[in-house]
This record gives structure tokens, C-alpha cells and sequence, in this order.
């Protein structure tokens, strides 16, 4: 009897047996569904791209609405005051560009035009040598030359005009109404969500992550759109102390804030810009060479300075991750992939550090 009393305490006591390892997905299988969800993503992009940019404004309004709620003010009205000062910001600043951006458009094939003696001038010797190549090639070739002329008709297609208008007109009401039901019943529909959870104690993790993850993420939207507005008026003061109109200024200060968010790729576009604007505006190349030269001195302060000491470390991501990022999402999404493909990568890197078992593919985006 003893034995046996002695026998079940042992078996009691012996250690549980380990959990069997988690099933994974061949390789191929996961190459297969990350192709699926991007053919789905391109297909499906005029319904992806409102709700995208939606979540983008909600959170980039969420920690204004944390501080209205701290002042009692009620979720529904500190949603409807969030949205209505960003869209009488956007109205006034499209106002106030409507005119300039319509003078460029008007007058670039002139202003390029006038540019293009000035180029031909820097390049005369190249495009010298080159006459002289094709001149001794076409000397040692004894067939004739013949060139064909290519006529191209455009069709101007009024009903595509017509039926695009009102497409764009819903695609932007989409947008603001989705914006507003996210910072009204996002964090709702989130609790909801969870619900769904079988474990209280996974409902509890799950609840304290996804809060961390979006207070960092909104954190990080609002604080990158700030640095990139302030990047924009230093660099539309700049333009507008050599002697640019202000409304001029205030356009170029706008793009300048719209390519920041895309790194790499904005900075680029950004200098042959700059570079255009200088040679079409100024005479001598020194003048000419002074907008570049300041727009690379602000972008070199923000981004090797202001950005890294504002953001830490950890919001940092590794540069060729970023390109095939912008090469992604600019596929898929055109402008507007570019301009969220950086606050998407964080928020996936945020969550792959927060779960457990994804450190390594987060330290894969660092």
C-alpha cells in the first residue's frame, strides 16, 4: 500500500510532458500566399487605398484625440474638431497653391524650352563628339540612311474625363468618412476583436500589445508628419528670402514636405527638382545651384540629425529594406505607396518585436 501511495506521488511529480513544436508552412507555400496577397493588393487597390490612407489620418489624429479626452471632451466631438481643422488646413493650403501649381503647369513646356539652349551650351563638346561619331559611321556604312517618321495620334477621350471626376470625388469621401469612424470606433471595434480570444490571459497580452504598438505608431506618423511640415516652411522661407514669390515658395515647400516621406527615393526626385527650379528661375550657375544646395543641407540636418536624436534607434529601418519597401508599394500603389510604405514597414517591424517568436525577423528590418 505504501509503494503504491509512493508510486502516484512520483508519477505526480514527475515533470510535464513538452509541448510539441508549432507545424510550419513549407517555403513554398509561404512564397505562394505572399504572391497571392500582393496580386490581390494591385487587383484590389481602388478599395485597399482609401481604407490605407484612412488608417494613415486616424492615426496620425489619435494622439490629439488621447489629449482632447483628457479634457473631457467627448470621443465623437474631439473626432468631428480633429477632422474638420485637417480638412480646413488641406482646403486653405490647396487654395493656396491652386494658382501656382496652375502657372507651372501652363508655363513648364516654355520655361523648358528656355532651358534647353542652356543645357545644349554646357553639353556642346559631348554632343560634338557624338556628331563626329555618327558622322564617321555613317561615312564607312555605304547603305543609305533612310528615317521614319512616327505620327501618333491621341485620342482626347472627353467620358474618361467625365466618368474619372466623380471616381476621385467618391475615392476622396471615402477617405474622410473612414478616417472619422476610425478614430471614433477604431479602439471599439479592436476590444471587439480581441473578444474573440478563447484565453483571458491571451486576451490580456493581446490587449496591452496592440495599445503599446498603436500609441508608438501614432506617436510616430505625427511626429514624422511634423518634422516633414517644418522641412517644408524652412525650405519655402528659404526660396522665399532669394526673392520667390510666396505662393511659389509655399508650393515647393509642400513638395518637399510630400517627398520626405518617402526616404531615398523623395530626396532624389526632390534634387532634380531643385536643380530645375534653380536653372529656370536664376542666370548664373552659381545662383542656379543655390536651391539644391540648400535643400540638401535640410535634408542632411533632418535626416542625419533632428529625425535620429527625435525618434531613437528604434524606429530606424535598414536602408535595403526601405528600397524594396518603396519598390513594393510603389507598385502597387503608386504615389501614394511610396508616401505609406514607411510608417507600414514600422508598424510591421513594431509588431513582429512585440510577439513572441518574431524578434529575429524583427532584427531582419533594422
Amino acid at each position: 500500500m505504501t509503494a503504491s501511495a509512493d508510486t502516484i506521488a512520483g508519477a505526480d511529480a514527475s515533470p510535464p510532458p513538452a509541448p510539441r513544436p508549432r507545424p510550419r508552412a513549407p517555403v513554398s507555400v509561404v512564397v505562394l500566399a505572399t504572391l497571392a496577397v500582393l496580386a490581390t493588393a494591385w487587383v484590389a487597390q481602388a478599395l485597399i487605398l482609401p481604407i490605407l490612407l484612412a488608417m494613415f489620418f486616424a492615426m496620425i489624429g489619435n494622439p490629439i484625440l488621447r489629449v482632447l479626452r483628457r479634457l473631457y471632451v467627448p470621443r465623437f466631438l474631439a473626432a468631428l474638431l480633429v477632422l474638420l481643422a485637417g480638412l480646413a488646413a488641406t482646403a486653405m493650403l490647396v487654395w493656396q497653391l491652386a494658382g501656382p501649381v496652375q502657372g507651372w503647369v501652363e508655363q513648364a513646356p516654355a520655361q523648358l524650352r528656355a532651358l534647353a539652349p542652356r543645357l545644349q551650351q554646357m553639353t556642346k563638346p559631348m554632343h560634338s563628339a557624338s556628331e563626329a561619331a555618327a558622322s564617321f559611321a555613317r561615312a564607312t556604312d555605304g547603305t543609305p540612311q533612310r528615317r521614319a517618321q512616327l505620327v501618333q495620334i491621341q485620342q482626347d477621350d472627353a467620358w474618361q474625363r467625365l466618368t474619372a471626376t466623380p471616381r476621385m470625388a467618391a475615392s476622396v469621401l471615402a477617405v474622410v468618412l473612414l478616417t472619422f469612424f476610425f478614430m471614433v470606433y477604431g479602439e471599439r471595434l479592436q476590444r471587439h476583436a480581441i473578444a474573440l480570444l478563447p484565453d483571458r490571459q491571451r486576451k490580456k497580452l493581446t490587449v496591452e500589445i496592440m495599445t503599446s504598438i498603436e500609441r508608438e505608431i501614432s506617436r510616430y506618423i505625427l511626429t514624422i508628419s511634423i518634422i516633414n511640415t517644418l522641412l517644408g516652411l524652412a525650405f519655402a522661407a528659404s526660396l522665399y528670402a532669394l526673392g520667390i514669390a510666396l505662393p511659389e515658395a509655399a508650393m515647393w515647400g509642400t513638395i518637399v514636405a510630400l517627398l520626405n516621406f518617402a526616404p531615398y527615393v523623395g530626396p532624389f526626385i526632390g534634387a532634380i527638382l531643385m536643380l530645375m527650379l534653380g536653372f529656370v528661375t536664376y542666370d548664373t550657375l552659381g545662383m542656379s545651384l543655390l536651391p539644391l544646395a540648400i535643400y540638401m543641407g535640410l535634408h542632411t540636418v533632418e535626416g542625419q540629425l533632428i529625425t535620429p536624436i527625435v525618434l531613437g534607434r528604434r524606429m530606424a529601418l535598414s536602408p535595403l529594406i526601405l528600397i524594396l519597401g518603396l519598390m513594393v508599394f510603389g507598385f502597387l500603389f503608386g504615389i501614394v505607396g511610396l508616401l505609406l510604405a514607411v510608417p507600414l514597414l514600422v508598424c510591421v517591424k513594431m509588431i513582429l518585436v512585440r510577439v513572441d517568436g518574431m524578434e529575429r525577423w524583427a532584427r531582419l528590418l533594422e
